[in-house]
């Protein structure tokens, strides 16, 4: 039996940028690219036969744990794929997806406002790993996702 959280871990950072949704989507949609604007993830390819977005795409991002290691692999499913407006991924196996990262674009003016989330799944283990490590993974995502946020959007307003 899975027992919920109190509050789901989980956690968000917005930047807005001066480009179209549509350019913005390329970008965070593109997971080949991921390796430029993450701070962990340097490496990222689709598998599985998938080619590019889409509900059910698997892909295989290349993890350096805090940017210092461990490195490993770590397989990946889209789960949410509504162009110009939401891309998400869920991390993990066939049989248990640990956490779910996503991207949601807003139009602002000219711009795009991105916010880039994650949110742990209420499972026994990573309710455990939260509850040791919630508060400095917490942090460390939220220094990653804004670091990769700021990374796009230097490409996007070059």
């Amino acid at each position: 039996m899975t027992v919920p959280f109190v509050r789901p871990p989980r956690g968000e950072v917005s930047v807005h940028i001066d480009a179209p949704p549509d350019q913005v989507w390329a970008l965070v949609s593109d997971v080949t690219r991921i390796g430029e604007f993450s701070p962990e993830t340097f490496d990222a390819r689709w598998t599985r036969g998938s080619t590019g977005p889409e509900v059910g795409a698997s892909f295989k991002g290349h993890v350096k744990r805090n940017g210092v290691g461990p490195t490993y692999w770590s397989p990946c499913q889209v789960t949410a794929c509504v162009p110009n407006e939401v891309f998400e991924f869920a991390v993990g196996s066939d049989d248990m997806t640990l956490n779910n990262w996503g991207y949601r674009l807003e139009a602002d003016g000219d711009g795009t406002e991105v916010t880039e989330y994650f949110r742990l799944e209420p499972s026994l283990p990573m309710r455990v790993y939260w509850t040791v490590l919630g508060p400095l993974r917490g942090r460390t995502n939220e220094r990653g996702m804004r670091t990769t946020l700021e990374r796009m959007k230097a490409v996007l307003e070059s």
